[in-house]
């Protein structure tokens, strides 16, 4: 493998800003200092540039396999590498679900073969799997999800002995989905009455409510709290349920955490009648107010980590009328610039951003030797350009679907420079190679 000395560099990590110079050798930050002297087989000068950790995004859906219409590994760590995301953790609700240990393994082959940023897959639960779930092994899993609101297949876990069973006995992580699927039913149920078929988006944050959303986030605390279980709760979209997590103690003895996406932090429901589907995620997009109150709880510590929810669909899909159009949509690549973009509205400090989109992720799922800036650490590194601006187009996007909801967006910030398990894989607008993601595992 080779080398990579990068020079003058802005580092941003652990709560500070400094300018040094890191070597890079054998995939590892094999130093730290103010001047190296070091006849590397690659030399950046970085002299401008801002050097984060690698993005770690907790939560991506990118389809494969059986879905790859919409997307796969191979084009979506592509665009997520390019947006300063090294490393993913992606959802078992894929065709077919991900719901054994075979089919999780298949994934990770997929990914060995494919994947252009680090992985790891999560375990898919159901209402008849706990046996399954229960041999996962905690050191090369990040987690289980649990999909406490509706989902692809056969993954809405709604039994509630299933769900005692799995909070009390789960080796590891739990990732849940809080919706109540009783609530948004009932609301779905209102709106046809009123309106028939011809239900517009803007209701979206009527039918998947904010009762809908605290209802199943309140019942996944309580039963964490009478479990001891480690719960993480997946892409928080109410004000409300901010209120249901812990800034008091450190995030390392945290029993319970949560995750903000960046939908959820850029757009409200003033937003649906520009961008209609585009936008129509579940958890739904919701009002202002929510929108204030979860960056509100991102930045005094409720919530612990910004993550993505990247979800790509066609634009034929996200046509067809409210009721026909999938939720989800494509992020990975526009995350990074889009947070950078905040911290030019003086909204959040770039320190924050590396805590909540790297090193905070790194301490929430227990990830080796990633997340941070240290000698003896893979170098999963993204240099930016805080100043150069571009417009988020046709031309650029990299998604397999091909559109993004940023579309037409000018960011200030550009990434530069990325750099995956010591790889320099993404570079001035070009990619270096194609494979260079690593299986990444966990210290419990």
């Amino acid at each position: 493998m080779s080398t990579i000395l990068i020079q003058s560099a802005t580092i941003v990590n652990e709560n500070k800003q400094y300018i040094a110079d890191i070597l890079i050798k054998d995939g590892l930050i094999e130093r730290i200092d103010k001047q190296i002297d070091f006849a590397a087989d690659k030399v950046i000068n970085a002299e401008g540039l801002y050097l984060f950790p690698g993005a770690i995004d907790d939560q991506v859906h990118f389809r494969e396999p059986g879905l790859t219409h919409k997307g796969d590994i191979y084009s979506e760590s592509r665009a997520a590498v390019a947006g300063g995301i090294t490393s993913f953790m992606e959802m078992p609700n894929t065709v077919p679900n991900t719901l054994t240990r075979q089919l999780l393994e298949d994934k990770y082959e997929i990914a060995a073969n494919k994947s252009l940023a680090n992985y790891s897959f999560f375990m898919g639960a159901s209402n008849n799997n706990l046996d399954e779930v229960l041999r996962t092994d905690v050191k090369n899993v990040c987690g289980i999800k649990v999909f406490m609101g509706s989902s692809t297949g056969n993954m809405l876990v709604d039994n509630p002995a299933t769900l005692e069973n799995l909070f009390a006995q789960s080796p590891m992580l739990i990732a849940t989905h809080c919706e109540d699927e009783a609530t948004i039913q009932s609301n779905l149920s209102h709106f046809k009455q009123l309106l028939g078929d011809n239900i517009p988006v803007s209701l979206h944050p009527k039918i998947r409510s904010e009762e809908a959303c605290y209802l199943s986030s309140s019942m996944a605390v309580d039963l964490a709290k009478k479990h001891n279980t480690r719960l993480h709760i997946l892409h928080i979209s109410t004000e409300k349920e901010t209120y249901l997590f812990d800034n008091t103690i450190p995030l390392k003895d945290k029993r319970i955490t949560a995750e903000a996406c960046v939908h959820h932090l850029w757009f409200s429901d003033k937003d649906y009648e520009a961008k209609g589907n585009l936008i129509k995620w579940n958890p739904a997009i919701k009002t202002e107010h929510d929108r204030v109150g979860i960056l509100k709880g991102v930045l005094d510590g409720r919530i612990d980590v910004i993550a993505t929810d990247h979800a790509p669909h066609t634009a034929e899909e996200k046509a067809h009328p409210y009721l026909q159009a999938p939720s989800g949509g494509p992020l990975v690549q526009h995350a990074l610039p889009a947070m950078l973009e905040f911290y030019h509205q003086g909204k959040i400090s770039l320190e924050q951003i590396a805590e909540k989109m790297a090193h905070n992720v790194a301490i929430c799922f227990e990830i080796e030797k990633r997340g941070f800036i240290r000698e003896g650490y893979y170098a999963d590194l993204v240099l930016v350009d805080l100043n150069k601006p571009w417009q988020v187009n046709k031309s650029n996007i990299l998604y397999k679907c091909k559109w993004s909801p940023f579309e037409g967006t000018t960011f200030k910030s550009k990434i530069i420079h990325t750099i995956v398990s010591g790889n320099l894989a993404w570079s001035d607008d070009v990619f270096a190679t194609d494979v260079a993601g690593k299986r990444m595992s966990f210290v419990r």
